[in-house]
């Protein structure tokens, strides 16, 4: 529509939809409407409300969603706080609405409930059933809001939730489709890489990358190993009994097409090619990717033959395009962009299609296709936006965080296309770190002297020499301690050469 969209009051309430969608208007350089969504967010947003929300979609669209947008806000032209990275409203509504979910984290496992009232907490009648994904997909939002606000229990709750359910995994080293938060015990026992397991994969490597964590990496690497083993053929994926490693379901999830990108981000570029060339067969077969497509039949499986837009092939496309510069990659976007205009454009938008066979519609239009689908399509044909900076290009902080660099590269998108500055993260953190130091000071300041007795018991022969302060110590630790790196830290250079390059943060001692 040519004019503003304005929800009814009711709509804004409760709108993840919304929140979705807001960054898609700034990564096209639509500053006046991000704006004007931002402000709309601010006034009338309110979580103080009785509704149960899906945990797992309220962290990824909305919390997500509201810090993506808090990142990208001074960017967009908004004026911020001063701190900013570190404060702001858009950040104080995440935290809002992250809070709104912590009950549901609060099991004997730590593993969280699968739906919670945003009023009232977990219903005492809630099913303890989740989803695998439900589970492992808190690392990024979580982490990053600990990190920019100094409240460490948002990555507390979600790295235990992690650590929880990579103990559960079987003796062949997989992982099954829905567990029981409160027995630990496997409800579905199909392994794979698609619905109900896919982000949780997806944030192993992200969250590595993001917050420079090994742990996270060999996580996914073990799983990595299991996956090859036992599910994969022909550079296919299938499904399997988690226990046995026998085939249970011979099919290909529309949602398993993220996977090759995510190859690309650990380097297994000829796997995530040939695997990717296996989708994109199956996408020029029907002009898009069924739910569900039958691999020893070569067709769709019965009503799972619907096309509701999804993102995952070309998010794939996005990634492999930036790693090999091969335009096959661009002519699948082509081939995006033209069955996505002629065969679901209808007056108000792109229709849900209902049957890719005959290419019926629905009547709907899933947040997703904005907030994912047409992001990365977007990016696909825009090398030289700003997400795809190389480091040439930054901005600083403002305030106490003005000698911060940001905006150099290196972002993460979450598992609903929501970009994250790893190099703010690593800003507040230190700010943070810098401010402990300081209270570790005042509080030796404000310690009593040592008496006398004390001071002779610990003197030394008058000949030794006086300890030598090793550059890595600070005056601000006990002499002697070693100032930790912390995880994001980059060389001590002037902070013009503090940058991501190509989405490596460098490490002291690099």
């Amino acid at each position: 529509s040519n004019s503003p969209y304005e929800p009814p009051p009711h709509i804004t309430k409760w709108s993840p939809n919304l929140v979705a969608s807001i960054c898609f208007f700034q990564i096209l350089g639509n500053y006046t409407e991000f704006q004007r969504v931002a402000t709309l967010l601010q006034d009338t947003v309110d979580f103080d409300i009785d509704v149960n929300a899906s945990v797992f979609e309220t962290n990824i669209r909305v919390v997500g969603g509201l810090l993506s947008a808090h990142l990208l806000s001074k960017r967009a032209g908004m004026e911020v706080e001063p701190g900013w990275p570190c404060s702001g409203p858009l950040l104080r509504m995440a935290e809002d609405a992250a809070r709104k979910l912590l009950p549901a984290f609060q099991t004997p496992t730590g593993m969280p409930y699968g739906t919670v009232n945003l009023l009232r907490g977990v219903n005492p009648t809630e099913t303890p059933v989740t989803c695998t994904a439900g589970v492992g997909t808190f690392i990024l939002e979580f982490s990053a809001l600990s990190r920019l606000t100094g409240d460490p229990v948002f990555e507390d709750v979600a790295r235990k939730a992690l650590r929880s359910l990579w103990k559960t995994r079987s003796e062949i080293g997989l992982v099954g489709n829905h567990i029981d938060v409160l027995s630990k015990k496997w409800v579905a026992q199909d392994a794979g890489i698609g619905a109900g397991v896919d982000s949780y994969f997806e944030y192993l490597v992200k969250g590595s990358i993001m917050l420079q964590d090994e742990e996270l990496l060999s996580m996914f690497l073990e799983y990595d190993k299991a996956i090859k083993n036992y599910t994969k053929f022909d550079d296919w994926y299938l499904w399997v009994q988690m226990h046995k490693g026998t085939v249970s379901m011979p099919v290909f999830q529309s949602l398993e097409a993220f996977w090759p990108g995510l190859q690309s981000l650990i380097g297994e570029l000829d796997s995530a090619l040939r695997t990717f060339h296996n989708y994109y067969t199956v996408w020029r077969q029907f002009g898009g990717l069924p739910e569900f497509y039958s691999i020893p039949q070569g067709y769709t499986v019965d009503k799972r033959e619907g096309y509701p837009l999804r993102p995952e092939l070309i998010e794939s496309a996005m990634y492999l395009y930036k790693a090999t510069g091969d335009h096959t990659f661009l002519q699948l976007g082509r081939d995006a962009v033209e069955s996505i205009e002629k065969i679901t454009r209808v007056p108000c938008g792109y229709a849900s299609v209902k049957d890719i066979r005959d290419h019926k519609l629905d009547n709907r239009m899933e947040s997703f296709f904005l907030a994912e689908t047409i992001k990365y399509l977007y990016l696909l044909f825009d090398p030289d936006n700003f997400l795809h900076n190389s480091g040439l290009d930054f901005e600083l902080g403002t305030g106490p965080s003005e000698d911060c660099v940001l905006g150099a590269g290196g972002y993460i998108f979450n598992t609903e296309a929501h970009p994250l500055d790893p190099a703010a993260l690593h800003c507040c953190s230190r700010k943070q770190e810098e401010r402990r130091e300081l209270q570790d000071i005042l509080l030796n300041l404000s310690e009593p002297l040592p008496s006398p007795q004390d001071t002779q018991s610990q003197e030394t022969d008058s000949e030794t020499e006086p300890p030598v302060m090793d550059p890595s110590e600070s005056i601000a630790l006990k002499p002697g301690s070693r100032r930790k790196a912390p995880l994001l830290s980059c060389p001590m250079q002037p902070f013009s050469a503090r940058l991501a390059v190509m989405g490596q943060v460098f490490t002291d001692g690099t």
